[in-house]
């Protein structure tokens, strides 16, 4: 036996008043028939009626009902069952039965009679002394906080309470439910780590023969999960698996929440035609669930009152058993009963009747505002995409020859024959630096606007991290002629850590407008602990230099984006992005920037961000981790797959610097036939080339060699492909242009596990 392991929320239903109103009438000539034969039916079965194998059995009838959509049969039979649980007076299947009332009102959307069904299942919960029904309880008022009152936060603490309690049971099947209905709320409120560490978990807890349906529920939010993060590929594949399920298995309800996601799916993809197809098929399916809810909600209305005429039923039986002398008058007493019944139920229905009609106008006003917004939303939605192909387009387009730029003005500034020219090159690899940071930053500001901005934590040295900024500053300090001063608290661990990543990128916007900004000045950067405790310290970092300033009705419009408070003495090329983008990326950590400048003696920037501490063994093991020797890479034969002749130059260089043996392949084919007939120890494979791409050329090399290390090297963004990537087995991912240590340890890192594994193989 299974109780109801989700929620099904109708998003929007019709009212069909002219079947309302026949139900109406046919209840009014049912009514005192109805009371009478249940009567009876209740005196022929009464023992069976109350027996723990009935009231089982109505528990498994409305919960198929409830699976497959029909909530007005559903409803039937759990009226039924809290009928014959009052006579039994036993509290705990009173608390089912008015707990499965409660998500069928709530299926219904009646917040008044599903907020009193779940009332009256806490009351009897409490009273059953069952740890497994308070546990249910929890659950359930947080689907009320949830789905009713929209109190998100409030929810997520009750869900948070039903899951301890399960766990404490070692309930593993309520125990999914639990973490069902939390990923529903998480995934409502935007908290989509916590939605996905419970569908982890809810994977684990399930199998097909304990829960049938379960598996497809879990396809489905895996599938939802990955839509909302705009990942339309993964939200493919789970959708399409749960559609498949549900169409064989007949999960009517299930099934229409799966249209409905899959179509969004497919048009997030481009395929239009297919996302047609699917809408039809929900939209379908929408019109038959909607004729179920409608004589549902007729019966839902009439329920109160029923399960008060059965109470009166058993108070009228035991008077009868008592006052055998009185029996004529108790008969004319019941038909009064009857009669004032009747005429409650009409004046009750009229009054139905009438909200009935408010309601479908007020349904139909919200249609057509509905219907706007999807218009609205599907155009942003157009746009954005478009944005995002156009980034991604421009991105590969100017980062691939500026891999060839920066490349060779970096081989040629190491020529010692070139030593008359080392000044000219420099400036052009400024330059060439320059555009890629503009790059950078106008991507970036996409990046964050789109919410693609992942965490990097890792273990770091403070010191040794603002050394390195420092140090990529040297060309425009020298051409300034700025001293730069660095300055680091000593309660501040040697070890910390954070997203350095982002510390980085912060740091280097903020002192590289400090450098621009300033000459023959005096440019400052402090790191000092403000709050320290065993296991964490909050920084306060400080960029100030005693430059041109900002003038005090600019400062209101630094953070502009492509804005410069340039004066007229001052006129500095940028794009004004940096400051937006360092008060964009302090906001995802919490922090907020502070500034104070007067024009004409300087500016200073501060801002917080709070770190773990990191002990002293930990980061030595790193430490050794993650340094190579690059000594490693003598004798090494690489191939070099790669369409751009410059960019075979530039690699093939780089690498011979450090002896390797190099083989250039000019396409994906190519370099499938070099590995069938020539051995490697690595690969370094473009993604982009004509004949077939890197992919492609990946896929077909795993069929015949899983060992061999490959790395992409690409100038797409890496959430972008990442997937695709490592999908088609490649090893790592190395982006162009890339920094030569970085390029070099890349590779040392990607040999040296190649080498612990044959050497595991070999034991």
């Amino acid at each position: 036996m299974q109780e109801n392991p989700y929620i099904a929320t109708p998003k929007f239903y019709k009212l069909n008043l002219k079947m309302v109103r026949n139900i109406c009438f046919l209840l009014l000539y049912l009514c005192p028939a109805f009371a009478l034969n249940q009567g009876l039916f209740a005196q022929d079965n009464a023992d069976y009626r109350l027996s723990p194998a009935y009231f089982e059995r109505l528990i498994d009838s409305a919960n198929t009902h409830y699976l497959e959509g029909n909530f007005k049969a559903s409803l039937g039979v759990n009226i039924e069952l809290l009928k014959n649980a009052l006579i039994s007076n036993k509290s705990a299947y009173i608390h089912k039965g008015y707990r499965h009332l409660g998500y069928d009102y709530m299926a219904l959307n009646d917040s008044i009679l599903a907020l009193e069904s779940f009332k009256k299942a806490e009351k009897f919960a409490q009273a059953s002394d069952n740890d497994t029904a308070v546990a249910t309880t929890y659950m359930d008022l947080a689907n009320i906080n949830s789905r009713l009152y929209e109190r998100l936060d409030i929810a997520m603490e009750y869900h948070n309470k039903s899951i301890k309690a399960f766990e404490k049971l070692r309930d593993s099947a309520s125990l999914a439910k639990a973490h069902y209905n939390k990923i529903i709320t998480a995934l409502d409120a935007g908290k989509y780590n916590q939605a996905f560490l419970s569908l982890v978990k809810i994977k684990k807890l399930v199998t097909y023969d304990s829960s049938p349906d379960f598996p497809t529920v879990v396809e489905t939010l895996y599938g939802q999960y990955y839509l909302e993060k705009e990942n339309y590929e993964m939200a493919d594949i789970y959708l399409s698996r749960a559609m498949e399920w549900a169409e064989r298995d007949g999960y009517i309800s299930e099934l229409e929440n799966i249209y409905y996601y899959y179509s969004q799916t497919l048009e997030g993809q481009g395929h239009y035609e297919e996302a047609l197809e699917i809408r039809k098929k929900y939209e379908n399916l929408f019109e038959n669930n909607l004729l179920k809810m409608t004589s549902a909600e007729v019966e839902a209305m009439s329920a109160k009152f029923q399960v008060n005429e059965y109470r009166k039923g058993i108070m009228e039986a035991e008077l009868e058993n008592k006052l055998q002398a009185e029996k004529v008058r108790s008969k004319s007493l019941l038909n009064k009963i009857l009669i004032a019944t009747s005429i409650g139920v009409i004046a009750l229905l009229i009054v139905l009747w009438r909200a009935l009609r408010r309601r479908k106008q007020l349904v139909l006003m919200l249609q057509e505002k509905n219907l706007a917004y999807l218009q609205a939303k599907e155009q942003s939605e157009k746009y954005a995409t478009a944005k995002s192909n156009f980034f991604s387009t421009v991105s590969h387009e100017l980062r691939t020859p500026l891999y060839g730029v920066i490349g060779l003005s970096t081989i040629l500034l190491e020529n010692e024959e070139l030593k008359a020219h080392e000044k000219d090159l420099k400036s052009l690899k400024f330059s060439a630096d320059y555009l890629l940071a503009l790059i950078n930053d106008v991507l970036q500001i996409n990046k964050i606007d789109s919410n693609n901005i992942e965490d990097n934590h890792s273990a770091f040295n403070i010191r040794e991290l603002l050394e390195t900024i420092v140090s990529s500053f040297e060309y425009m300090k020298i051409q300034n002629k700025n001293l730069i001063k660095i300055y680091v608290d000593s309660e501040i661990p040697n070890m910390i850590s954070g997203d350095p990543l982002r510390l980085s990128q912060i740091l280097m916007n903020l002192i590289g407008n400090a450098v621009k900004f300033t000459e023959n000045g005096l440019i400052q950067i402090s790191a000092r602990a403000k709050r320290s405790s065993d296991n964490s310290v909050l920084v306060q970092f400080e960029v100030s230099d005693n430059g041109i300033g900002i003038a005090k009705d600019k400062i209101s419009t630094i953070f502009d984006e492509f804005s410069q408070a340039a004066t007229q003495e001052y006129n500095y090329q940028g794009t004004g992005l940096g400051l937006p983008i360092v008060k964009k990326l302090l906001s995802l950590s919490n922090s907020d920037l502070e500034v104070e400048s007067e024009l004409g003696k300087g500016s200073s920037f501060r801002f917080e961000l709070a770190y773990d501490i990191v002990s002293d063994d930990i980061a030595l093991e790193e430490d050794a981790s993650t340094l190579l020797d690059v000594k490693a890479l003598e004798g090494k034969k690489v191939l070099i797959v790669e369409d751009n002749r410059i960019n075979q130059i530039v690699t093939q260089k780089i690498l011979e610097k450090e002896d390797v043996v190099c083989t250039i392949a000019d396409n994906g084919q190519s370099a499938v036939d070099m590995i069938r007939s020539q051995k490697f120890d690595l690969v370094l494979m473009d993604i982009n080339m004509p004949v077939m791409d890197g992919i492609q050329a990946t896929i077909e090399i795993r069929k015949f060699n899983d060992y061999l290390p490959i790395i992409a090297l690409t100038a797409v963004e890496i959430e972008e492909m990442r997937h695709k990537i490592y999908q088609a087995g490649m090893n790592d991912i190395i982006v162009k242009p890339y920094d030569v240590n970085q390029f070099t340890q890349t590779i040392l890192k990607n040999l040296r596990f190649r080498e612990n594994r044959n050497h595991l193989r070999a034991i």
